[in-house]
């Protein structure tokens, strides 16, 4: 009698430990396209993703970059002060989206140049995204904002 319950304790651990990974397998392919990594324009540079890789883009909109072409169209360049990389986005820009402002972008690696699915831009003076103020602080280019004297 005692060595049925213990081979049915062994057994109901094994079933929980593969329903356990069986989870974790499923959440992990469920998760695939909405994990997106962020690299500074010197790590995407350095070590130049797949063509088939989405990720997140940071930097700096390079002063005298910005080339509207027809329609929604703009290429520019995004620098982190230690690399500059060219992007395409065909889209609306956000609104506070100009040249030596922060911004970020999503999208693939293709030919040298980051083609954009999204951008986003910073949303206030003094706002700029973690990854972004990183990158710059590693390349010594980043300069704390300085206090707004609105006083709001």
């Amino acid at each position: 009698m005692r060595g049925l319950k213990k081979q049915r304790r062994i057994q109901i651990i094994v079933l929980a430990v593969v329903a356990l990974a069986l989870s974790t397998a499923l959440i992990g392919y469920a998760m695939r396209d909405g994990i997106n990594f962020f690299r500074s324009p010197s790590e995407v540079v350095a070590e130049p993703p797949g063509p088939t890789e989405v990720f997140r883009i940071g930097g700096l909109v390079e002063e005298g970059s910005v080339l509207r072409g027809q329609g929604t169209a703009v290429s520019f360049r995004v620098t982190d002060g230690g690399a500059s990389v060219p992007v395409r986005f065909d889209g609306i820009l956000p609104d506070l989206f100009e040249e030596g402002q922060g911004m970020v972008g999503q999208g693939r690696y293709v030919d040298g140049t980051f083609e954009a699915i999204e951008i986003l831009a910073r949303h206030d003076e003094t706002y700029m995204p973690k990854e972004v103020v990183d990158a710059l602080k590693e390349q010594g280019v980043y300069q704390e904002p300085e206090e707004s004297s609105a006083g709001y």
